[in-house]
């Protein structure tokens, strides 16, 4: 038999399964064709033997493949490459990479092709049409096409102009231009996932949906975790959304809170806010408030929020038991 350096990639993978034994070799083959099991079983049946050194070297090669393409995975190419010579040398690094790159069909911009075309318009606006035309070039033309038709009409032609023209652009360039995208995506990312999520989300998607949708939510995460219950339910109507409820709602409500707590309330309130409910007052009880609040002097903001969150509970209590209507999305429509 040859020495491993004259075998095939076939045979180096026949070499490679008999080296890990079958339980391995087994797993392996649930991941490869009918085709491919053939072809290799018929190599492994035609190896007559194969000595210590040549399954060394093949294991050995094998491991430099799959650390060399964890380390493209990881840095790209120029990182592979850096770190692949410190290891092996120059020469050896020169030639897994040439071998690995051909095979692996290595192309820019890879982590762009995995991002949303909606994310990647929001993500290019600002870069310049030359950047943006080097990217949509190495994406799939599918995707592309989604991105470019989503750009500004003044910068469609331009891009396009750009990509037709490019004849060439050297690989130092375009790993600058890679770099700096790919920190910037990473950067974007990890700012999207920081603010995605979390009871403010929740409470947003809950005050979008009707009163029935929400109602069996709620009651179905009083039972699995009250304490999160709670927190939605102290969320989901603030104050200042009383500017929301129709005059005869927001007379009921000045009729069931305590008169301190909406004067604590309406102390920092917005302008809005103050005439809504003075409106909904009697002209001497409106201008008994207002001296009241006049003569209360500072107040601590703490007290203040308390006074808002009493109400807000005595606006979802008369929701809760119909007494008043806070219109909300999704089929909450009122008759009047």
């Amino acid at each position: 038999m040859p020495r491993q350096r004259g075998l095939t990639g076939r045979q180096k993978a026949a070499v490679l399964l008999i080296s890990l034994g079958p339980e391995v070799a087994a797993k392996v083959y649930q991941n490869l064709t009918r085709e491919e099991v053939e072809q290799l079983t018929l190599e492994i049946a035609n190896l007559r033997k194969v000595d210590l050194e040549q399954r060394e070297q093949v294991v050995r090669e094998f491991r430099e493949i799959a650390v060399a393409k964890d380390y493209i995975s990881v840095g790209g190419i120029d990182y592979a490459k850096e770190v692949l010579e410190k290891a092996l040398g120059a020469e050896e690094a020169e030639r897994l990479l040439a071998k690995l790159t051909a095979s692996l069909q290595v192309r820019p911009f890879q982590s762009m092709r995995k991002v949303d075309p909606s994310q990647l318009v929001s993500f290019l606006q600002d870069e310049h049409p030359q950047t943006m035309a080097l990217v949509l070039s190495y994406l799939d033309p599918q995707q592309a096409a989604v991105v470019l038709s989503a750009l500004p009409h003044e910068l469609q032609a331009d891009v396009a102009r750009r990509i037709a023209l490019m004849n060439g652009t050297s690989p130092e360039v375009i790993s600058e231009v890679e770099q700096v995208l790919e920190s910037k995506l990473s950067m974007m990312a990890s700012i999207e996932s920081q603010y995605t999520g979390g009871v403010d989300a929740v409470v947003k998607i809950l005050n979008g949906v009707d009163r029935g949708t929400e109602k069996a939510i709620l009651e179905q995460l009083e039972v699995e975790d009250p304490e999160l219950a709670d927190e939605i339910k102290k969320r989901m109507f603030i104050f200042d959304d009383i500017v929301l409820l129709d005059n005869r709602s927001i007379q009921r409500v000045i009729r069931d809170v305590d008169p301190k707590d909406l004067q604590l309330a309406l102390k920092v309130a917005p302008q809005q806010v103050q005439e809504v409910i003075f409106a909904n007052m009697s002209k001497r009880m409106a201008e008994m408030f207002k001296e009241e609040m006049e003569y209360m002097g500072p107040v601590r903001l703490r007290d203040v929020e308390d006074a808002q969150q009493r109400i807000v509970g005595v606006i979802r209590r008369l929701e809760e038991t119909g007494e008043i209507i806070v219109a909300r999305g999704g089929g909450d429509d009122v008759i009047v």
